[in-house]
């Protein structure tokens, strides 16, 4: 079997035993998942890279000092990592103002989707940048499970680890977003 086939779990063993080849093969395997959750929270897309590299220096550090429990759950570790460093930060920064760019910091035109459904083919049908905007207005809660959906291409179960609420409740917000996305898009008359 091919070191690619092989699950998270086998891969942590692998390189817990030296293997270090198998921590890049982690990492790529997880990391357009990992690099939105980050931005979600603290949207700047260069301390979102450095947020990203300072997980995966903790993972490692986890992983040698053989604190891991090997549970099915790397995904959730680094996830947890990852989420508890882009809220330190956000903390700390949060009466700094931000700076974007929008070149580097257009996560909407970097990210992939996950399946056709109404979000995806709104995208591709009207101004990418008008759909933008309209979920900007969507509530936080429902922007974020959005996101975290389409951009992130997080399963729902993934999605309620992540924002610490029931399957039921994701699932629930994702339905609002979409229909309130729906009914901005028909206020505002986009056409397709």
């Amino acid at each position: 079997m091919k070191k690619s086939q092989k699950s998270d779990e086998e891969l942590v063993a692998l390189y817990i035993a030296g293997n270090n080849d198998c921590m890049e093969m982690l990492i790529n395997r997880h990391k357009t998942r990992i690099f939105t959750s980050i931005y979600l929270v603290v949207k700047d897309r260069y301390v979102t890279e450095d947020i990203f590299q300072e997980t995966f220096i903790r993972v490692i550090h986890t992983l040698q000092k053989g604190f891991y429990q090997e549970n099915g759950k790397f995904i959730s570790l680094v996830l947890r990592i990852a989420k508890n460093l882009a809220i330190d930060h956000y903390r700390m920064s949060k009466n700094r103002p931000m700076i974007h760019d929008s070149e580097s910091n257009d996560i909407f035109k970097t990210m992939k989707f996950s399946e056709k459904n109404f979000v995806e083919t709104s995208i591709n049908k009207c101004n990418k940048m008008e759909l933008r905007e309209l979920i900007k207005l969507l509530p936080p809660d429902q922007m974020e499970i959005l996101i975290l959906r389409h951009y992130g291409d997080m399963s729902f179960k993934e999605i309620a680890e992540f924002c610490n609420c029931s399957v039921n409740t994701a699932l629930g917000r994702m339905r609002y977003a979409i229909l309130n996305l729906r009914k901005m898009i028909k206020e505002k008359a986009i056409s397709f």
